[in-house]
């Protein structure tokens, strides 16, 4: 958990210092600064922004660098500095380490705020992500493999992009690349399939709360991006002249999907049926009313429901996430560095009372206050603070006006 939080020339963020606890409310104006204390946070846990990629867009203007650091409960401690120039310095315990993934085990960040409403209508990315982000912290073995995968496709990739015809040295390469491929992609889908196994009893309990009414229709799945019956590689040979046609690789890992499905259940009189039994008059079965069923009909769940059941949608899938990852042995054993200390997960809310309606925000700040997470989350009023005060003990409120922010006690 972030006992205390530093941010530098992030945005309007000049200096901030703030002494944190496990709920944290932040209210503010539009444009004060308290989604960009959220981005600090995100940024020092995945090592990029959730508005702008590029960090010449976040650092503050005439500044070189935008810096963030984190005390832990435990005292450890994380930073994380990023240059005009996307120069990024990471530190753990006062220590340079580099690699980003070291920090993000260290400081989990679950997001959930208006940009990600969309991610139904969105491409596979933002669905994909969200596994992944499971999947990363449950699976010990994921990274690695992801890391690799991604290596060799930029490479095979560059090549499609270089040329529409391969001589025989770079089909040999190219053949090469395609086998690491396929050996990566098997374990990625081994790590992702088992994680989404156990996500789904997850999800549905989440959506019996948010979306009860549609608890029997709704449904997920995961589509791997490439048939795993067969290897890879072989598909990839298959494909390779239209891929070189179109410059890049159409099928594996990176093209895995998410789907939220819609089952409707269709019937119909017995007297609308036409068959022949319609005929039979006699028999005493002709008396009663017969239901027949037609097949089910299974749709994306993005086509069906209105906006607002959307928004309680994706927010069924984000905190149906927590649960399953706290419950997780792996999680725990993952952090064998430090037996006595378990990374706490942290929960971004940004703006969520005007994404959710009060029935939604109850349940999810409810959920949330039950579980050992720590949640910062910010409004444009205080409306949310007495629903805070009845759930934490001793929850903390802070104003920020034009980049500054101060503890309200």
């Amino acid at each position: 958990m972030i006992e205390r939080l530093q941010v530098s020339n992030l945005r309007n963020l000049t200096q901030v210092n703030l002494q944190s606890t496990v709920c944290n409310v932040v209210i503010g104006a539009n444009g004060s600064g308290k989604t960009s204390l959220l981005e600090a946070i995100f940024l020092l846990s995945r090592g990029k922004s959730f508005r702008h990629h590029q960090p010449k867009r976040y650092i503050q203007h005439h500044q070189n660098h935008a810096t963030v650091y984190a005390k832990l409960n435990d005292d450890r401690t994380l930073a994380i500095q990023k240059q005009a120039d996307a120069t990024t310095i990471l530190r753990l315990n006062q220590a340079t380490v580099y690699n980003q993934s070291i920090l993000t085990e260290q400081l989990p960040t679950l997001l959930i705020d208006p940009s990600t409403m969309d991610m139904l209508e969105q491409g596979s990315a933002s669905r994909r992500q969200l596994l992944d982000w499971l999947v990363f912290h449950m699976k010990q073995g994921f990274h690695p493999q992801w890391v690799a995968y991604q290596r060799l496709l930029k490479q095979r990739n560059s090549l499609l992009k270089k040329t529409r015809q391969l001589t025989q040295v770079q089909l040999a390469e190219l053949k090469s690349w395609d086998k690491g491929l396929s050996n990566h992609a098997a374990l990625i889908h081994h790590y992702r399939e088992q994680v989404f196994t156990e996500w789904q009893p997850y999800f549905a309990k989440s959506v019996l709360q948010l979306l009860p009414s549609y608890a029997e229709k709704l449904s997920l799945s995961y589509n791997a991006g490439y048939d795993t019956n067969v290897a890879l590689d072989v598909q990839l040979n298959e494909r390779l002249e239209q891929d070189l046609q179109l410059g890049y690789t159409r099928i594996g890992n990176h093209r895995a999907d998410i789907h939220v499905h819609w089952r409707s259940d269709n019937t119909v009189r017995s007297d609308d049926v036409i068959d022949s039994q319609a005929t039979n008059t006699n028999t005493a079965s002709s008396n009663h009313e017969v239901n027949a069923k037609l097949p089910t009909l299974k749709e994306q769940a993005a086509n069906v429901l209105s906006r607002g059941e959307k928004k309680l949608l994706i927010t069924a899938l984000r905190l149906s996430q927590l649960p399953l990852l706290l419950n997780d042995n792996k999680y725990s054993a993952s952090f064998a560095n430090n037996s006595t200390s378990r990374a706490t997960p942290v929960v971004l809310l940004d703006d969520i009372t005007a994404e959710l309606d009060d029935r939604a925000i109850g349940i999810l700040l409810s959920t949330l206050a039950q579980l050992p997470c720590q949640v910062f989350m910010t409004s444009l009023t205080d409306d949310i603070v007495h629903l805070v005060n009845e759930l934490w003990s001793k929850p903390r409120l802070f104003h920020v006006k034009q980049g500054q922010i101060w503890s309200v006690d």
